[in-house]
């Protein structure tokens, strides 16, 4: 089977060298994620097992496509009845991009009618449509004139861990975090400390990859959980895989720190961590205050509004308090380019990614 994962832009390479980690070969980068191979099992281990993935897609057919009628054709001839059933809820979306059928939605309505009229005439009845909480959800990539369909194994978002109780106005999203420390260059064993943590995610990503733990274990079931194909011998592989991620947790870890200045975050942070089943030291402190000490990594996503870009003052008090963390290394997710001006050091490192659809630079600096 072909499997495709996706990840947020920029973060790529990060999910490349996770898969890789992971044990997964054929993987090669594209924009948007990375293809791999395996089983159905493999899958399933992706997507327990990944931090970074926002989703794994099971490819099920590619074909040329060079207007509406192909797009159909192509559809009805894909097997869906071993995934899909009369008594499943379906969904499908689209990518289209420079292609005859240009229009996205028209093209997923195109491909759940080929699947409905499949259904239909082999058992008489067809799946109805739930866009918001579906069985099975169906991805159509059609890119000049090529379509690739998928199922999507992960069912809700892979960022959906299971442990956010309660979090900012525009929390972090897990993945990204994820991501934001593979690239960093922490190793999981050296002390970290997030000084603006807000409600958490940073630190508790840094703590469920310090102690081996499986980020997908809170999760109740995945997309392909629900599918009219997924029996006892697939439940009993599940069962498996979670007793199995469960066994490899570890109990030793370097010590992480989440700190803030807002009493009401750090009250979140706990409650995440909590939920997480994870332990993190909390400080209740200011950043500018920041006493990090040698040897430790500093990764943090620094607050960002209109306001902090019309008054940089922030960013030049932030500059000034890493200056004095000698013998560090701190990893920003700059949302402004304020950030780099206001922080008199050349980042040994800068990636380009998005957070949602801010475009943001991931900066690393060593601190001599």
């Amino acid at each position: 089977m072909e499997f495709f994962a996706s990840a947020s832009p920029g973060t790529e390479y990060a999910l490349l060298e996770e898969l890789r980690d992971l044990g997964f070969r054929g993987t090669r980068r594209i924009p948007g994620g990375v293809p791999f191979g395996g089983s159905l099992s493999d899958g399933a281990y992706a997507c327990l097992h990944s931090r970074i993935a926002q989703r794994i897609l099971c490819q099920l057919a590619r074909f040329e496509c060079p207007d509406e009628d192909a797009l159909y054709a192509g559809a009805l001839a894909c097997e869906w009845m071993p995934h899909i059933s009369p008594d499943t809820t379906i969904a499908v979306s689209a990518y289209t991009a420079e292609s005859a059928v240009e229009n996205s939605m028209y093209a997923s309505v195109r491909v759940k009618d080929a699947i409905a009229d499949q259904l239909r005439e082999a058992t008489g009845s067809r799946p109805d449509v739930d866009r918001d909480d579906p069985d099975v959800r169906v991805f159509l990539h059609l890119w000049r004139n090529r379509a690739t369909l998928y199922l999507d194994l992960s069912g809700a978002p892979l960022f959906q861990r299971g442990y956010r109780r309660t979090g900012g106005e525009a929390p972090l999203k897990e993945t990204l975090a994820a991501a934001l420390l593979r690239m960093s260059g922490w190793d999981g064993q050296t002390p970290l400390i997030d000084p603006m943590c807000g409600s958490g995610t940073i630190a508790i990503e840094a703590a469920l990859w310090a102690t081996n733990s499986a980020p997908g274990i809170l999760r109740e079931r995945f997309g392909f959980e629900r599918w009219a194909s997924h029996d006892e011998e697939t439940a009993d592989g599940m069962r498996r895989l979670r007793g199995e991620a469960r066994r490899k947790c570890r109990g030793a870890r370097p010590r992480i720190i989440a700190s803030d200045v807002d009493p009401d975050a750090l009250e979140a942070a706990k409650e995440n961590a909590r939920v997480a089943g994870v332990r993190l030291t909390f400080r209740e402190a200011d950043v500018m205050k920041l006493q990090a000490g040698e040897g430790r990594f500093i990764v943090t996503n620094p607050p960002y509004d209109v306001r902090m870009e019309a008054e940089p003052r922030f960013f030049q008090q932030l500059g000034a308090s890493l200056l004095k963390q000698r013998g560090c290394t701190a990893t920003l997710l700059a949302g402004t380019p304020l950030v780099r001006k206001c922080i008199p050091l050349e980042p040994v490192r800068a990636d380009r990614i998005r957070n949602g659809p801010l475009p943001c630079e991931v900066l690393t600096y060593r601190i001599d």
